[in-house]
């Protein structure tokens, strides 16, 4: 059912182009002639060309924050723009609603158009980009030889960061240092997870585990935690076997990370621990937060990752209707001053790194360089060539519990 959807969303999405495409637009007017003049274009630059643009302006993406992202904007330009928080807006989504609304839009068959959207699974991303012209990629001219190059096409605003963390409250304190430890059966039920059937992201991690780079790494831990080598038995490498291991030993009762943040803090949960994004503990008060170990912050690092880091990317959509702004709006939200509702230097607010150097972590965190030191890393190619199969692998180890 999952392929049909994909498959059908990308022959929507084909097709609302290459109807849209039939148009008489000049190659001048074209979005791609716009973003190619707007990335030469300082921020004053691109006010002045944006204030000749009108209606209303949308931004769809996967975090909550681009709401207040989109509020801030509006406060610092929307008298020069004609925009209020009545006509721009950024509205959260998942993946699914966030492509089956561009498509919809591409179409021509919905009166509300998006022109900028922030999103993840880059490897669901890199397949909409290849099928067709949905979204446009733009870099603010001025970080073109600042961020790196691996991060521009397409553009990532931020890296994000889930950890395995746990209650420090009671005598039965689940002290990690190796991941194999996670598959040990004291720790049966009491490792809180998201089901990888229900979030890309955890499922992404999962697949990252069985390539052959973290397979070894896997391996080369398991006999450092056991003293032995590994026997594979049925398994493809070390990888599928933690990964089904560690699937037997997962609570997923709890269905989101906020959710999961607050059970593994509460005082009643002693003894628990959960792989969920670190940046949900921003909503915890100070006496919930010091019942947490974040464990890649332990003097002893977890062997052979801490968790998983994975990209929220930023871009334009061909249908926008107000080209400018949203370049003007992307090139906002990779300042210090834009990403201030993900954190940043001077903020307490932990877990989001921005790809522009010039914005550090928050007070307290680790600078991204860090992170990917000891977390599994999102590899979009891999992950492409291998979903299928390793996804069902997953689901076959999901029914067992």
């Amino acid at each position: 059912m999952k392929k049909l959807v994909v498959i059908t969303l990308v022959f929507a999405l084909v097709c609302g182009f290459v109807f849209a495409n039939g148009s008489t637009e000049t190659k001048a007017d074209t979005i791609e002639a716009k973003v190619a003049n707007g990335q030469k274009l300082s921020d004053a630059e691109l006010l002045e060309l944006a204030k000749a643009e009108t209606g209303d302006f949308y931004a769809y993406g996967n975090s909550s924050r681009v709401a207040n992202a989109m509020k801030n904007f509006v406060a610092k330009y929307g008298a020069e723009l004609g925009l209020t928080e009545s006509n721009a807006v950024g509205t959260k989504m998942n993946d699914a609603d966030i492509y089956t609304n561009i498509a919809q839009e591409a179409a021509g068959s919905s009166a509300k158009v998006a022109s900028v959207v922030m999103i993840q699974d880059g490897a669901q991303l890199v397949m909409y980009r290849s099928a067709s012209d949905v979204f446009i990629n733009y870099v603010p001219g001025s970080l073109t030889g600042v961020i790196e190059k691996n991060d521009q096409d397409p553009l990532v605003h931020q890296y994000i960061n889930k950890l395995f963390i746990w209650n420090v409250l009671g005598d039965n304190v689940p002290v990690i240092t190796n991941a194999w430890q996670l598959t040990e059966p004291a720790l049966k039920g009491r490792i809180f997870f998201k089901n990888p059937a229900s979030e890309q992201v955890n499922n992404n991690f999962l697949i990252m585990c069985t390539s052959d780079a973290w397979a070894q790494k896997l391996a080369d831990a398991y006999k450092d935690y056991t003293g032995k080598a590994i026997e594979l038995g049925s398994y493809k490498n070390a990888g599928y076997k933690w990964v089904a291991e560690f699937l037997a030993n997962v609570n997923f009762s709890v269905n989101s990370d906020t959710n999961i943040c607050n059970t593994v803090a509460s005082a009643e949960s002693a003894g628990s621990m959960g792989l969920f994004v670190l940046s949900k503990t921003r909503d915890l008060d100070a006496s919930l937060k010091a019942n947490l170990q974040v464990g890649a912050f332990t003097q002893a690092q977890i062997e052979p990752f801490s968790g998983f880091m994975y990209p929220l990317y930023v871009q334009m959509t061909k249908a926008a209707n107000r080209p400018y702004t949203a370049m003007l709006f992307i090139n906002y939200l990779m300042t210090s001053e834009g990403f201030t509702p993900w954190g940043g230097a001077g903020t307490t607010i932990l877990g989001a790194y921005s790809t522009n150097p010039a914005i550090g972590a928050a007070d307290g965190d680790q600078a991204i360089d860090f992170w990917k030191n000891c977390l599994v890393s999102e590899d979009a190619a891999y992950i492409m060539q291998n979903r299928t199969t390793v996804t069902d692998f997953i689901n076959a180890e999901i029914a067992k519990k």
